[in-house]
């Protein structure tokens, strides 16, 4: 049944006649009857009784009038949603990132733009490195990954979002001697807790490891950040981690410094008004720039 046959119905029902629906439909006289015709046609049956001057519904029509209504209350309820997420008063945005950016940039980023679409619920799938993220927006599973831009992303759009900078953070009592910044060289004699389970993060790790200096190998960063805490060993963590998570650690710049490029990536195509609205936010622009 077309949608517009169903307005007409109920135009007419509310208006009492044809005359008068035509008028508030903004429609001729004789296309509203040929359109109800039509309906009645379709449904094998008589609507309105035409003999008074009135039009009346058969009990039929008292019928299809009810449900007539909840499909147009039902259509407007979605048009409604629609609008809602369009103007990002409502909706939802998926983003795939891994244990490493979980705490930074990440919370910083959903801290922004949930201050600037409240409406609008963020989840966040946690995956295991980059290319689980790439995973994750091939399956559908997210619109948006955060991730890694000094690992290759082909055939996805990718935007840069920041660099960190990656230090050693350590427990002070390990720290002693150290300079700041510290060599590569003298990383290499330090106990560290690093996970080297991901790809990425071992590869970028790989001249600062020794043959015997990582003593516990950890995927889970609250864990590595307690290691530290405690004296196990260092880590290298972004600077803004290392302030914020171990601030009784002595952090260590590196020498020569090592720099991480975190950005977006996303398939390619038209993203969801949800999605727009986090990228924007991400990188600083205004809406629609």
């Amino acid at each position: 049944m077309d949608l517009h046959l169903v307005t007409y119905f109920v135009a007419v029902v509310d208006n009492g006649g044809i005359t008068k629906a035509a008028q508030a439909l903004y429609i001729s006289q004789p296309s509203l009857s040929q359109a109800i015709r039509t309906l009645e046609r379709r449904l094998g049956t008589t609507l309105f009784d035409r003999t008074g001057r009135r039009l009346v519904l058969t009990d039929d029509g008292r019928m299809l009038e009810v449900s007539a209504r909840r499909i147009l209350a039902d259509v407007d309820r979605a048009k409604q949603k629609v609008s809602a997420v369009r103007e990002l008063s409502a909706g939802r945005v998926e983003i795939a990132t891994f244990s490493a950016l979980s705490v930074h940039p990440v919370v910083e980023l959903v801290q922004r733009f949930r201050a600037r679409f409240p409406g609008i619920t963020v989840r966040i799938t946690d995956v295991d490195g980059p290319a689980g993220v790439h995973t994750a927006l091939r399956r559908g599973d997210a619109e948006v990954g955060v991730t890694d831009l000094s690992v290759e992303h082909a055939g996805m759009i990718t935007i840069p979002v920041l660099e960190q900078e990656l230090v050693l953070a350590i427990d002070p009592e390990l720290a002693t001697g150290l300079p700041d910044p510290v060599t590569r060289a003298q990383v290499r004699e330090v106990p560290l807790v690093l996970d080297l389970g991901s790809r990425a993060s071992a590869a970028r790790a790989g001249d600062l490891l020794g043959q015997q200096n990582v003593v516990v190998d950890c995927a889970h960063p609250s864990a590595t950040w307690a290691f530290v805490m405690r004296g196990t060993g260092g880590t290298i963590v972004p600077r803004a981690v290392a302030v914020q998570q171990m601030p009784s650690a002595a952090v260590r710049a590196l020498d020569p410094p090592l720099l991480r490029p975190v950005g977006l990536v996303l398939r390619a195509g038209e993203p969801s008004p949800a999605a727009a609205a986090f990228i924007t936010t991400a990188t600083n622009r205004s809406p629609g720039a």
